[in-house]
């Protein structure tokens, strides 16, 4: 590089090499999330160069690097299964305008208010159908259609394999690019410069090809022979409920897996931070071109972003480097994905998908907040048992449930001197979450004797409470002597808000 280039792009070395590494690790992992979605491989590279180069030249996150990400192979499969290949560009084009719009409303920082708990328990729950699919393709065997269904025929899938030359042939060879991942870290250091995705995907295509093992490979349609916008007959699709409430997820899921890698890469560095709504805004347009273009649904990729920032990368140029990087060999080296064996893929996506499942925090969670903990493993078993959308709908429901319940802290305190009236005090957020706790204890008061209860402690009084305490004062009173005084008057007073 000339002196003048340097000086006019400092940084240009270190995210020229940067780019490199991220294009060797973007490359195995958006054929393997295209394929493990039911769509040509080729449709992954398109939505990786979209991601680098499209939404890497907009503002946002400096070093994030967008791309199609594991977290979303399960739903987009589940809608092409049911809706077909020509809607899914629909799906992912009204996504990335609802991000768009999202952003120009500037929603994107209130995705920091989605409770950690609901998003660790959605990648759990992603990871554990996603695992579960896989794992059929690293036997050469079709995976059930339900979440639950996956998980029951694993033992009889993979005995199946055993008496199969073809299937036990797959299964050594995903269960080999598995065991490379999960070693890389271990290697030296020269030999861990190539990244470990890589290495395990070369690894099983060398030995694939060396031994001629009669496994399935991707299939190849070429760049042009793969996109396929969307025909104008799909967008009627959109009237239908099924339809509009997938696009919601996807933009719930994407928007969320985004913006929570964002703040992940923010502590990588000490570079710019995120700006959230330009980064929804840059996600949302990075996604309507892949509508457009009838790709796959992008969002921020955590691995992708860590081994940008891991590599040095300084600036957004080497992320979209990476986005030419993946174009040029889209463009001209295409046959080359024709000889990647699909357990190795498999195997890549079902080490991926053990990596959304957060043990150390669950196990942390539990000794901790137990609440939150149940809310993560609800919301994991929820999706897996019914669906994604309905799954994490779960969750939200449990964690605002939760919230409501700790939010509403009510205390009564009882002064009886033995004569006079019994003075009570109640304190807190008088709440209906709470109204049995309230009358259990009134009601063990006194009732030969006047009461004088006070209500200024309280910081809430919701309609269900105020009513509870009116009837109540009326029964006490017409038992008693005197008449309940509730803060010095007959009727309750407005608590102060």
């Amino acid at each position: 590089m000339s002196t003048s280039t340097l000086t006019k792009f400092p940084h240009l070395r270190q995210d020229f090499a940067a780019s490199l590494v991220v294009f060797l690790v973007a490359l195995p992992l958006c054929v393997g999330v295209a394929v493990a979605s039911g769509v040509p491989a080729e449709l992954g590279l398109v939505t990786g160069i979209v991601g680098g180069i499209v939404t890497g030249l907009m503002r946002g996150s400096s070093l994030q690097v967008s791309g199609p990400a594991a977290g979303m192979t399960v739903l987009v499969f589940e809608a092409v299964r049911e809706f077909g290949l020509p809607v899914l560009g629909v799906l992912v084009l009204a996504t990335g305008l609802l991000q768009m719009l999202m952003g120009a409303l500037k929603l994107g920082r209130w995705f920091r208010a989605i409770s950690i708990a609901v998003v660790e328990g959605m990648l759990a729950g992603i990871g554990l159908v996603l695992i579960a699919g896989q794992l059929y393709s690293v036997v050469d065997a079709e995976a059930p259609a339900s979440g639950l269904g996956k998980i029951a025929g694993l033992p009889g899938a993979f005995t199946d394999a055993l008496s199969d030359t073809g299937a036990f042939a797959s299964l050594c060879l995903g269960a080999g690019t598995i065991a490379v991942l999960v070693l890389w870290k271990r290697m030296p250091r020269r030999v861990r410069t190539v990244p470990g995705p890589l290495a395990a995907v070369g690894l099983a295509t060398l030995v694939a090809v060396v031994f001629g093992l009669p496994v399935a490979t991707v299939e190849v349609q070429g760049l042009l022979g793969s996109i396929q916008p969307p025909p104008l007959d799909a967008f009627g699709e959109l009237a239908d409920v099924g339809v509009l409430t997938t696009v919601a997820a996807f933009t719930l899921i994407a928007s969320a897996e985004s913006l929570f890698s964002a703040a992940a890469v923010d502590r990588l560095h000490d570079g710019p931070r995120t700006e959230y709504d330009k980064e929804l805004i840059a996600q949302g347009a990075g996604n309507t071109v892949c509508g457009v273009l009838g790709a796959l649904p992008m969002t921020a990729v955590i691995v992708r972003s860590a081994a940008n920032v891991q590599a040095g990368a300084r600036t957004k140029a080497s992320r979209v480097l990476h986005g030419v990087w993946l174009l040029l060999f889209a463009a001209l080296l295409p046959a080359l994905l024709a000889y990647i064996p699909i357990p190795a893929l498999a195997g890549i996506l079902v080490h991926a998908g053990a990596k959304l499942i957060p043990v150390r925090e669950i196990v942390s969670l539990w000794h901790e907040h137990r609440g939150e903990a149940l809310i993560l493993m609800v919301t994991a078993v929820s999706i897996v048992a019914v669906n994604m959308f309905e799954g994490v709908l779960i969750g939200l429901a449990l964690a605002i449930g939760k919230t409501a319940w700790e939010a509403s802290h009510i205390k009564l305190e009882v002064i009886d001197k033995g004569a006079g009236p019994v003075q009570a005090y109640l304190s807190g957020n008088a709440t209906f979450l709470r109204l049995p706790k309230i009358l259990d204890s009134l009601e063990a008061l006194p009732q030969d004797r006047p009461v004088e209860l006070n209500l200024s402690g309280l910081h809430h009084l919701d309609h269900a409470c105020r009513t509870a305490l009116e009837n109540w004062a009326e029964r006490h009173s017409a038992v008693g002597t005197d008449p309940v005084r509730l803060d010095g008057a007959v009727a309750v007073p407005e608590a102060r808000s």
